[in-house]
C-alpha cells in the first residue's frame, strides 16, 4: 500500500531525501558525546589515579579541551537536527498535500455509481483524517526510521566496545519487546478498521444535519438530532477507546525493559568498578550508550504504533486511488463530435445494482429528432430522471445502446459529449461566489448581454436586479440567500448559456408559480435553436403539453408516446393525471398519476 502512495511525494522528494541525511549526521555527532564524557571522568577528573596525568594541574587544559569539543558537537548536532526537522515538515506537508490532490483528482474521475459505493462522508474522512494519519507515518519514516537504527547500531557497537559482557542485558531486553509488540499490533489493527468507519458514520451524521439544518429547525427536531450525534459521537470514541486501549501497553513496556535494563547494568557495572575491572567513567558513557539504545527502541516502537494506526487509513485511501471509475473513455474518438441533437434509445435496459432481476429501466426503445420539444411524464419511482441521465452518460446501460447524433455514447470522449448537453438536475446547486460567477458555469466566455439575454429566457433577470449588487451579488454556500424559485431560474439560465445540442429540463420549474413556467416555457420556443433538442421532465400538464411530442413512463417503461391530445385520447394514465389536475382534487397527487388515482 504504502507503495502506491510513495509517488505522491513528487517535487518534495528532495527534502525527504534531506531530512533522513541530515538526522544520521545529527546522531552520530549525538553518539560521540558519551565518548568526550567517558574521557573527562577518566582522563581529566581521574587522571592522576588512573595514570594518565602525573598531576592535577596538566588534566585542567585537557578537561576544557574535551569539554568545548562536546558543547562543539552539541551545537553542530543541534543545528542538523534543526534542519533535519524543517525538511521532514516540508516534505510531510507536501506529501499529504499531493495524497488529497489525488484523492480529489481521483473523485473527479468517478462516474455516481463509484461515488454510490463509498458515499460522500467516507471520502471526506479519507481526505481529512486518513491522510493526516498518513501524513504522520510518513514524517515518522523519513525521519525516526532513519534516527532510530543508526543510533541504535552505533550505541550499541560503541556499548560492545567498552564492555561485551554487559552488553548481554540489553541484548535479552530486544526480544522482550519484539514480542510485546507483535502482539499490540495483532490485535490493535482491526479495531482501528472499524473505528474509522465509526468516523465515516459520524460525519455523515454532521453531513445530514447541515444540509437539512432548516428542516430540523422547522420541525424542532434539534433535541432528537443532538441524540443522534451524541450516539455517534460516542461509538467513535468507544471504538477509538478499545483500539488505543491495546497501544497504551506500548509505553509501559518500554519503560519497565529500559528501566530493568538501566538497573541492571548499574548493578553489575558498579560491582565491575569495586572490582577495578571497569572504569567510572566508562560505567557512565556505558549508561549514556544504553539509553541510547532503549531510546531508540522505543522510538521504533512509536514509529511501528503509528504505523499500526495508519494501516487502516493507507488502506482506505488506496481502495480509492485503486478503484476502477464505472465509466471511462479511452476507448472513445478524441476527433468525434455530436453531429446534431438526436436521441436513440436502442433496446436499453439499466439497473443501479448492475443486476439483470432488478432492472430500472427496462426494454426501453425511443428515437427522438434533432431539434425536437419532448415532455416527459409519470408516477413516482417510474424512471424519468434515469431516462435522461443516460443521455450525458452520468450511467452506462446495463444492456442496448444510448446513440447520441447519431453515435453511442461511449464513442465520444466524456468532456465532449456532455459539453453538448446541458442539465438542470432536479436538486440544483449553486455555487459560492456572485452570481455572475456561478452563470458562467455553463460559458466561461459569456459576454454580459449573453448572461443578460439567458437570464431573461429564464425569467431571472428582473429578481438579480433587485438586488443591492444586481449580477455581483454574491451567493452563500450552495445559494442559500436564494429562494427555491430563484436557485431554479438561476439554474436554468446557467443550462442556456451553455448553447448546448441537447437541454434536459429535470422537474426545473417544479418550484415557480405556474405564470412564471408559462412565460420560460415561452421564451424557450422563441429563444431555442432549431437544432436545439429540448427534453422536459414535468409533473404538471401545463408544462409538456405543447412539446412536440409526450413520453409517458411507467414502471421503468415507456408506457405511450404522443401528442397531448393523442394521449388523452388514448393512455388512460396521462388522462387520469390531466383529469385530476384539471379538477385540482387536493386528494390525488398528481405526481402520482395512475396509483393515486386507483387508490
Amino acid at each position: 500500500m504504502i507503495k502506491k502512495i510513495l509517488p505522491c511525494v513528487g517535487k518534495y522528494k528532495i527534502h525527504a531525501i534531506l531530512a533522513p541525511i541530515t538526522v544520521i549526521v545529527e546522531v552520530l555527532l549525538e553518539v560521540m558525546i558519551p565518548l568526550l564524557m567517558a574521557n573527562i571522568i577518566n582522563k581529566g577528573i581521574h587522571g592522576v589515579e588512573n595514570g594518565f596525568f602525573a598531576t592535577a594541574e596538566e588534566a585542567v587544559p585537557y578537561i576544557w579541551k574535551q569539554g568545548g569539543l562536546m558543547v562543539l558537537l552539541a551545537v553542530l548536532s543541534l543545528v542538523f537536527g534543526a534542519a533535519s526537522g524543517r525538511f521532514t515538515a516540508v516534505a510531510g506537508t507536501g506529501f499529504a498535500k499531493n495524497i488529497r490532490q489525488r484523492l480529489f483528482y481521483k473523485t473527479q474521475d468517478f462516474a455516481f455509481a463509484n461515488i454510490d459505493k463509498f458515499s460522500t462522508a467516507s471520502l471526506l474522512t479519507r481526505m481529512t483524517t486518513d491522510v493526516n494519519f498518513a501524513q504522520q507515518t510518513f514524517m515518522m519514516g523519513i525521519r525516526s526510521l532513519a534516527r532510530a537504527p543508526v543510533m541504535l547500531i552505533c550505541s550499541t557497537l560503541m556499548a560492545v566496545a567498552i564492555n561485551k559482557e554487559l552488553s548481554v542485558v540489553f541484548l535479552l531486553a530486544i526480544p522482550v519487546l519484539a514480542v510485546g509488540l507483535l502482539i499490540i499490533s495483532t490485535k490493535a489493527h482491526p479495531r482501528f478498521l472499524k473505528m474509522f468507519d465509526k468516523y465515516d458514520a459520524m460525519n455523515a451524521s454532521v453531513q445530514e444535519n447541515l444540509i437539512a439544518i432548516r428542516v430540523v429547525k422547522a420541525f424542532v427536531r434539534r433535541d432528537h438530532e443532538n441524540e443522534k450525534f451524541t450516539a455517534s459521537a460516542e461509538e467513535v470514541m468507544n471504538m477509538q477507546r478499545k483500539a488505543e486501549g491495546i497501544l497504551i501497553f506500548n509505553a509501559p513496556i518500554m519503560q519497565f525493559v529500559m528501566y530493568a535494563c538501566m538497573l541492571a547494568i548499574s548493578w553489575f557495572g558498579g560491582n565491575q568498578i569495586i572490582g577495578g575491572t571497569m572504569l567510572t567513567g566508562d560505567l557512565m558513557s556505558y549508561l549514556s550508550y544504553v539509553t541510547q539504545i532503549l531510546m531508540s527502541l522505543m522510538m521504533l516502537s512509536m514509529v511501528f504504533v503509528t504505523m499500526v494506526m495508519s494501516r487502516a487509513s493507507f488502506r482506505r485511501i488506496c481502495e480509492v486511488l485503486d478503484e476502477v471509475p464505472d465509466i471511462s473513455d479511452e476507448q472513445a474518438d478524441p476527433a468525434l463530435t455530436p453531429a446534431d441533437g438526436s436521441i436513440v434509445f436502442d433496446n436499453v435496459n439499466f439497473s443501479y445494482a448492475k443486476s439483470d432481476e432488478n432492472l430500472t429501466l427496462s426494454d426501453v426503445d425511443l428515437h427522438i429528432r434533432s431539434g425536437e420539444k419532448i415532455g416527459i411524464i409519470g408516477g413516482t419511482g417510474s424512471a424519468k430522471t434515469t431516462l435522461v441521465q443516460l443521455i450525458a452518460r452520468l450511467y452506462d446501460v446495463q444492456s442496448g445502446r444510448v446513440l447520441v447524433g447519431g453515435h453511442d455514447v461511449r464513442d465520444y470522449k466524456l468532456p465532449v459529449l456532455r459539453d453538448s448537453v446541458s442539465m438542470v438536475l432536479q436538486k440544483n446547486v449553486l455555487f459560492s461566489g456572485t452570481i455572475r460567477e456561478n452563470l458562467r458555469w455553463g460559458n466561461a466566455s459569456a459576454t454580459d448581454e449573453q448572461i443578460e439575454e439567458a437570464c431573461r429566457s429564464a425569467q431571472a433577470h428582473e429578481f438579480i436586479m433587485s438586488f443591492p449588487d444586481g449580477y455581483d451579488t454574491e451567493l452563500g454556500q450552495g445559494g442559500v440567500n436564494v429562494s427555491g424559485g430563484q436557485k431554479q431560474r438561476l439554474c436554468i439560465a446557467r443550462a442556456l448559456l451553455k448553447q448546448p445540442k441537447i437541454l434536459i429540463l429535470d422537474d426545473s420549474t417544479s418550484a415557480v408559480d405556474t405564470a412564471t413556467d408559462s412565460k420560460i416555457r415561452c421564451a424557450l420556443n422563441e429563444g431555442k435553436s432549431a437544432d436545439m433538442t429540448v427534453l422536459i421532465i414535468a409533473q404538471r400538464i401545463t408544462s409538456v403539453k405543447d412539446a412536440d411530442r409526450i413520453i409517458v413512463m411507467d414502471e421503468g417503461r415507456i408506457n405511450a408516446v404522443g401528442t397531448h391530445d393523442e394521449l388523452l385520447q388514448t393512455n388512460h394514465i396521462y388522462r387520469e393525471v390531466y383529469e385530476s389536475q384539471q379538477r385540482g382534487d387536493p386528494e390525488i397527487d398528481p405526481a402520482q398519476g395512475k396509483e393515486a388515482v386507483l387508490a
